[in-house]
């Protein structure tokens, strides 16, 4: 029965099932779409875990994150999420950093090494970024008394400490509301450019914190705008990988069905979600997928397999639950603004 849904892969040369290729973009649509992420810190496990080679499973998830990022980026765009002129100065950066990563997976795939080490370094990544954000959202109130009390000090007439890596030129970011290092901005972009072509990923899952943490950007604007970088960087990606022949434009086709509808809850969940609830949710997704990723290093292939998609799935569910919460409270307080109209 299941294996009807077995597709011909001509260029990965093997069969695969299509149901899974599906649901693999569905959740990854939703959860990219939410997070501003490329999605790929779980479709390039799901890929490796279900019988893809290395290479291959990188190559087609560019390809199927360049096509999502399309749908997902559009948008953000039209909800005010994108600091454009802030994703345009990532091009430069993120293309050298994805030629760098694609010629370092290459050179391991001769060697033999791809797989372990790729597994390896997202399993670094993947739990160490997580566990970082959860402890800022456990200390953000924390932080929020120090911030209010460093601008009482400022109010006060107290020097404002000039950090050290606000090195000239300086440049200024609307959309953002933030003014910063030119350099700061293009290391960002060039260390999660290399990560897009060294883990087939469009390096959202570094570059959406970074943006928040580093470069200072509000949550939301944050989402749109690693979108419309990954945009970019996933196109390159699927470019360097496709003339390398490591692209399986079949897969890469059905996970995209799921995506564009996927996409489309995840967007529109943004809108009711504060920016420290998406950011709890993201770092336990990303635990949750370096986990699957070591039970594969493990050869748990099986365990590895459920859990990153019922993770990924599970995770879909809690967002649409919450969007559709959001939209009834929202359609409530519109029906007694209303009725209160009416009555004055």
């Amino acid at each position: 029965m299941w294996e009807m849904f077995n597709v011909w892969m001509p260029i990965a040369e093997m069969q695969f099932n299509a149901l899974v290729l599906i649901a693999i973009g569905f959740s990854v649509g939703v959860l990219g779409g939410f997070f501003g992420v490329g999605g790929a810190w779980v479709v390039t496990p799901a890929l490796n875990i279900f019988g893809f080679p290395m290479a291959y499973a990188i190559g087609t998830d560019l390809a199927h994150i360049f096509g999502k990022s399309i749908v997902a980026t559009a948008k953000h765009r039209k909800m005010g999420n994108v600091d454009v002129k802030l994703g345009l100065w990532s091009i430069i950066g993120s293309v050298i950093g994805v030629e760098l990563g694609a010629q370092n997976v290459m050179w391991l795939t001769a060697k033999g090494l791809a797989g372990p080490v790729v597994r390896y370094t997202y399993m670094i990544l993947l739990f160490g970024l997580g566990i970082y954000m959860l402890y800022d959202y456990l200390t953000k109130d924390q932080r929020a008394a120090k911030v209010a009390a460093r601008q009482a000090a400022i109010a006060s007439g107290a020097a404002v400490p000039r950090k050290a890596w606000n090195l000239p030129p300086m440049i200024h970011f609307p959309a953002s509301g933030i003014t910063i290092s030119l350099w700061t901005v293009m290391g960002v972009f060039l260390f999660t450019g290399w990560l897009s072509g060294f883990l087939g990923v469009g390096g959202g899952f570094i570059r959406m914190p970074a943006l928040i943490y580093l470069i200072g950007c509000p949550t939301a604007i944050a989402v749109g705008t690693d979108l419309f970088s990954v945009l970019f960087s996933g196109a390159y990606g699927c470019f360097t990988y496709g003339i390398k022949g490591r692209v399986e434009i079949v897969a890469a086709i059905l996970m995209l069905i799921g995506a564009s509808v996927g996409a489309q809850i995840g967007v529109t969940a943004v809108k009711y979600i504060r920016g420290y609830g998406i950011r709890l949710l993201f770092a336990v997704m990303i635990i949750l997928a370096g986990t699957s990723v070591a039970l594969k290093q493990f050869e748990l292939t099986t365990a590895a397999a459920w859990l990153v998609m019922c993770a990924a799935l599970g995770m879909c569910v809690v967002i649409m639950l919450q969007l559709w919460r959001g939209f009834q409270k929202e359609k409530m307080e519109k029906a007694t603004a209303a009725a209160y109209v009416e009555r004055s």
